[in-house]
């Protein structure tokens, strides 16, 4: 296909074509002039490079939405995944050329060439490039804290409704898809009151999973067999129906049997809240102690594990005695850098087993917790054991 930058004859492209040293036959039949349109300005688009996959999903009719607050760099959302958003430059000037077929479009149904005017609408020397990059989820949950629900209002109060948001809210304000917040929701236990979203006081949701498992235990119910309606009712007296069957969505797995809704406590998941509520109060516990404490908390028929507890407490084995104390990953920096930085402050060796929790959700797309190690920690031997520590001093 040749081009020209005014509406040529063809024998003018004809001879070009000869000074060029070009053979005519070696070219596609229909020859493009191109020439630009009155007022024709490279502010009046913006390109943005697109895979195959966001394509399809303008194609199909859906949205691409830019998110982000004034002092944040912008993220484009689709419906279920975030990138980032970076302008990049080239050294050529990209046309655009709505009228213009490309080599795929042509045929060459035509036995001789001929000219086609073609209109230039606009030029870029830029355009947007997308990266996935992990959902910004930490604010989220901030706001969400601002106003935690804490049951229902006592006789006669009025219950405190400022800084509560609605799914539209979450959306102009979180750097997250639709889909991305809707599972972050689900994963910090969120619930929805009169159309607003928000967590729920920890002590409150402690005090809803107490009940149901000491009713559980009362009842002699095996924990993956909780019938619904009897727990309602059973627990009606102390607690909103709306709320303990929230509880037992976060909790278990609900099923139906005979018609009848029943649910499938999440052992992991109930030992996991036990020892959070055990934990939270102390800034060290003796493990041994803490061990024997937890087991006698959970439901009868539950067993407790360490490895239920990964990136939410941390066990130091080289103290006498051996320690747990609380660290959440959820109360660590969102940054790589910054993580890192954290966790080489509270201890200075790491074990990869002891660390790898603290950083699996800082992995990008077919990245590994090992590619993190290797360019943001050093590695050596302890004992016959590979410990990792800090590239750089850290400030304590």
């Amino acid at each position: 296909m040749s081009t020209c930058l005014k509406v040529r004859s063809l024998e003018e492209v004809q001879a070009t074509l000869q000074i060029a040293k070009l053979k005519e036959d070696d070219l596609q039949k229909t020859i493009h002039c191109l020439s630009f349109g009155e007022n024709v300005s490279s502010a009046d688009y913006c390109l943005l490079e697109l895979d195959e996959t966001l394509y399809k999903h303008l194609e199909a009719g859906q949205r691409l939405v830019i998110r982000g607050d004034k002092e944040e760099h912008a993220v484009l959302c689709s419906g279920d995944t975030t990138y980032d958003l970076k302008i990049a430059d080239t050294s050529n000037v990209l046309l655009f050329l709505p009228e213009c077929k490309t080599a795929d479009q042509l045929t060459n149904s035509q036995e001789s060439s001929h000219v086609v005017p073609t209109q230039i609408w606009g030029f870029c020397n830029s355009y947007w490039e997308l990266r996935k990059r992990r959902p910004k989820l930490k604010k989220l949950t901030k706001l969400l804290m601002e106003n935690p629900y804490e049951g229902p209002a006592l006789g006669g109060q009025l219950e405190n409704t400022e800084n509560r948001y609605t799914m539209l809210d979450l959306l102009e304000r979180i750097q997250a898809s639709e889909e991305e917040i809707k599972t972050h929701l689900e994963t910090v236990h969120a619930c929805q009151i009169d159309g607003h979203w928000c967590m729920l006081d920890f002590d409150y949701e402690m005090k809803l999973l107490g009940h149901v498992t000491q009713l559980v235990d009362s009842e002699s119910w095996p924990f993956n067999k909780v019938p619904l309606q009897t727990s309602l009712e059973e627990l009606a007296p102390l607690e909103p129906k709306e709320m303990i069957e929230h509880c037992l969505n976060c909790y278990g797995k609900r099923y139906l049997e005979n018609d009848k809704v029943f649910y499938a406590l999440n052992e992991d998941k109930v030992c996991r809240g036990i020892a959070l509520m055990l934990l939270q109060n102390a800034v060290k516990f003796n493990l041994r102690e803490f061990q024997e404490v937890w087991q006698q908390s959970v439901p009868e028929g539950m067993s407790t594990r360490l490895e239920q507890l990964k990136s939410v407490a941390l066990v130091d084995r080289t103290s006498r005695p051996q320690t747990i104390c609380l660290l959440r990953v959820d109360d660590l920096p969102e940054d790589t850098l910054q993580r890192f930085n954290q966790l080489f402050t509270l201890r200075e060796k790491w074990t990869e087993d002891d660390i790898t929790p603290y950083i699996q959700d800082l992995c990008g797309e077919k990245q590994s917790t090992g590619a993190l190690l290797t360019k943001y920690a050093r590695s050596s031997m302890q004992n016959g054991i590979k410990v990792f520590n800090s590239r750089r001093p850290v400030a304590t």
